[in-house]
C-alpha cells in the first residue's frame, strides 16, 4: 500500500487536502451542546449567634468574614441581600 503512494504522490496530496477540507468543515458543524456547562465556584457560609440581633450578626460577624473572604480569595464578589 505504501509503494501506491509513493508511485502516485500527486494522488497522495491530493487524498490529504480533501481529509483536511473534510476535518475543516466537520469541526465547524459541531454543536456547541457537546461542551459541558460550567458553574462557577460558590461559597456559601450559615453563622448562628443565638440571642443577637440581625444588626449586631452582621456588624460582628457576617461584615468581618466578608471581609476576610475578599481580602484573601482574588476576584470575589460579594453578593446576596445584605
Amino acid at each position: 500500500m505504501v509503494n501506491f503512494f509513493i508511485d502516485r504522490p500527486i494522488f497522495a496530496w491530493v487524498l490529504a487536502i480533501v481529509v483536511m477540507l473534510v476535518g475543516g468543515l466537520a469541526i465547524t458543524s459541531l454543536p456547541v451542546a457537546q461542551y459541558p456547562s460550567i458553574a462557577p465556584p460558590a461559597v456559601s457560609i450559615t453563622v448562628n449567634y443565638p440571642g443577637a440581633s440581625a444588626e449586631t450578626v452582621q456588624s460582628t460577624v457576617t461584615q468581618v468574614i466578608e471581609q476576610q473572604l475578599c481580602t484573601s480569595v482574588p476576584r470575589a464578589t460579594r453578593t446576596g441581600p445584605w
